[in-house]
């Protein structure tokens, strides 16, 4: 019996979950593209680059949506059982709800690995071709919001970067280098560099002062190497939002910010997110068990449809919440990125526990 029941509820949570997250995405897209009409026709940016960057940022869509979409797909499918009966005469049958429980867990492996691989490996690469392809379609460049440009530490260096081309080339470097006893030693302004593997980048037009013991002097070249940890990857933040980045991406500009003796708050709940994230599918379904316990008849589907559609919207709201409490008030990473999904757990585990009762 159980195999039977493990094959229905896979093949109806599986079949609801992907029509629900096919029209969150034609939602999300339409209101996507709605956004980006007051670009259209500005520095060369037509209907088509559009249309391109909306079905590129697609990726990132699915991935914050699975949670919900599998909330929704098992409380209409679970709904649907109990509409039915069925589940009635399974627990009559002595069918418990931690069985019930587990079974759905084991579907609910699928989406674990499904949302884990969109967030690891399809929608970080997709976001940062679309915001690529958007500058590029533009003609734009990346910049800090801070007037004078980025700015970034590299060991005894301060580099001063006014922007970043899609190509990843620098434009407008004044590099700031110290000794030891922090004492300035040279600036160096360049006009353009570009990252040679193996070698690091390589900057060009240079005008370079010099501060010695007694006297300053100014020396002027073509091309100067400039070996660094800030490889275009670590730079790609500039493109991508730590929330869109991978977890390798997250951890090695994690690694830079520790080196360099930065603040670090924000991306390490980034990464703390993103581990836990997947493991939110699970959480979703349990707490659309409860739901299946009940037996109303009438427009029962439809109100628990909505309910879901409530509890995801409100899960969402609690991500970004935390992560930003987190940050502002300095709570440990690992707190900010669990508290909503322990949130929940806690909130399927009472309901559970009061259907249980009954």
């Amino acid at each position: 019996m159980m195999r039977i029941l493990r094959r229905y509820l896979a093949r109806e949570i599986i079949g609801a979950t992907f029509m629900v997250l096919l029209a969150f995405l034609g939602l999300f897209a339409f209101f996507d593209f709605i956004n980006e009409l007051d670009s259209i026709g500005k520095d060369g940016y037509q209907v088509h680059h559009a249309l391109i960057y909306v079905a590129l940022i697609l990726p990132g869509r699915v991935y914050e949506l699975m949670p919900i979409a599998v909330l929704i797909g098992s409380l209409f499918a679970l709904t649907t059982l109990a509409r039915h009966s069925e589940i009635t005469v399974m627990r009559a049958s002595g069918l418990s709800t931690s069985r019930l429980l587990r079974e759905l867990s084991l579907i609910g492996v699928l989406f674990v690995v499904l949302t884990f691989v969109f967030g690891e490996y399809v929608a970080p690469p997709a976001e940062k071709a679309a915001q690529q392809w958007r500058l590029t379609a533009t003609g734009s460049t990346v910049s800090n919001e801070l007037r004078s440009g980025l700015w970034v530490r590299d060991g005894h260096r301060f580099i001063n970067v006014q922007s970043l081309t899609p190509q990843r080339e620098l434009q407008g470097i004044r590099i700031y280098e110290f000794d030891d006893k922090l004492t300035l030693r040279t600036i160096s302004d360049a006009k353009h560099g570009l990252f040679v593997e193996g070698v690091g980048w390589r900057l060009t037009d240079i005008a370079q002062t010099i501060f010695e013991a007694d006297r300053t002097r100014v020396a002027t070249l073509d091309e100067l190497s400039w070996a660094s940890e800030l490889t275009p990857e670590v730079l790609s933040v500039l493109m991508v939002t730590p929330e869109r980045m991978s977890v390798t991406t997250l951890y090695a500009y994690l690694r830079h910010l520790t080196d360099n003796n930065q603040k670090t708050d924000r991306y390490e709940i980034a990464l703390w997110k993103k581990i836990v994230y997947p493991f939110a599918v699970l959480v979703m379904m349990a707490l659309a068990l409860p739901f299946a316990y009940t037996h109303d008849r009438m427009g029962g589907v439809s109100v628990k449809v909505f309910a879901g559609i409530m509890l995801g919207v409100a899960f969402h709201l609690l991500n970004g919440l935390f992560s930003n409490l987190g940050v502002i008030n300095a709570w440990p990473p690992a707190v900010a990125a669990l508290a909503p999904s322990t949130l929940f757990l806690i909130a399927a585990a009472v309901m559970l526990h009061g259907v249980d009762r009954r």
